[in-house]
């Protein structure tokens, strides 16, 4: 069997394994949650933390945005900063609470190219967008998992030595990309029609750490909801190994799949129900909130794109006469 079969084939099991865990997770949690304990959880959330929740989660959401502003320079075009900005985030609500192939790709094909962009142009933003995105996690998971942080619980110690080897797994595929930005002589291939060109060795690291950051303010947000109870660390911990799971189901907002790692992860330390209220609220403030607002832009993004695609054509024009430089590739 081919390694392109034996791949798919396994993709297919773990898929069919957390459908199938899922429920079983969600059935037991919803079985032994109080939701009255969880109601009180929520009332006596204070106002300053989810006032800062909200600052965590805009501060977060920018973050995220500048993986597009990276990729203004990997692809070489011109649409200004603040556009790209407000296409990447309305695209980031909608890859949370969707796909990404509805958010991330589908919706900024479709907003970008109605900004003037072609599509080899925005397929090449699309792909580092995901590759900064995966690169941070994989390099942030990497070392806190090589390095046994996770404090996992009593009947989880037997896991410690298998979640070692998936964080060195995890350290070689980051480092792998980064020495071949830096010393890889070729710097192109073609992939289905598609070329695909090797950032600068700079910009590797500028995606490292951007995404890195992103995935260490989203544990943020859920730690200021969680009682003072759980140590950052854990909370962050946690985060990378539900999303990691999350991933593999291909659930929309790994829905039910955070909710079952953070429950199995911490029910040591907190009650069920101040669990489920702190995941509820990160929820409203980074998935839902944003949800309404990335909705209320796009049609705002829409009604004004003629408009918009006009005036990037005569900024283009403008600035034809002036050789910009760009990350896209490394002498």
């Amino acid at each position: 069997m081919s390694r392109e079969k034996l791949w798919k084939w396994t993709k297919r099991v773990l898929t069919l394994f957390f459908f199938i865990l899922v429920p079983i997770f969600l059935f037991m949690l919803i079985k032994h949650v109080d939701w009255h304990e969880v109601k009180e959880a929520l009332q006596n959330l204070k106002p300053t933390s989810l006032l800062l929740g909200l600052l965590v989660a805009l501060i977060s959401y920018n973050v995220y945005g500048s993986y597009d502003v990276l990729g203004r320079k990997y692809a070489g075009h011109s649409l200004p900063i603040r556009q790209i900005l407000c296409v990447a985030q309305v695209c980031y609500a909608f890859t949370l609470n969707l796909s990404y192939w509805v958010g991330g790709f589908a919706l900024r094909f479709r907003l970008y190219s109605r900004l003037g962009l072609d599509t080899p142009t925005i397929t090449k933003v699309f792909s580092l967008s995901v590759i900064t995105n995966w690169l941070g996690y994989t390099l942030l998971a990497g070392i806190i998992f090589s390095l046994r942080l996770p404090d996992l619980p009593e009947n989880w110690k037997i896991g410690e030595t298998g979640l070692q080897l998936v964080g060195v797994v995890l350290l070689l595929i980051a480092s792998t990309y980064l020495l071949a930005c830096k010393f890889s002589r070729r710097r192109s291939w073609k992939f289905r029609k598609h070329e695909i060109n090797l950032p600068a060795f700079t910009l590797a690291l500028t995606q490292a750490t951007l995404a890195a950051i992103n995935w260490s303010l989203m544990a943020l947000l859920v730690y200021i909801l969680l009682p003072a109870k759980v140590d950052y660390l854990t909370v962050l911990s946690t985060l990378l190994i539900s999303s990691l799971a999350g991933a593999i189901a291909h659930i929309p907002a790994g829905l039910g799949v955070l909710e079952a790692v953070f429950v199995a992860m911490l029910q040591h330390k907190l009650s069920h129900g101040s669990i489920i209220a702190a995941l509820i609220g990160y929820r409203v403030i980074y998935f839902l909130i944003p949800l309404g607002v990335a909705t209320i832009t796009y049609l705002i993004l829409e009604s004004r794109a003629k408009k918009l695609r006009a005036n990037n054509v005569a900024e283009k024009s403008s600035n034809n006469s002036s050789p910009s430089s760009s990350f896209g590739t490394q002498p």
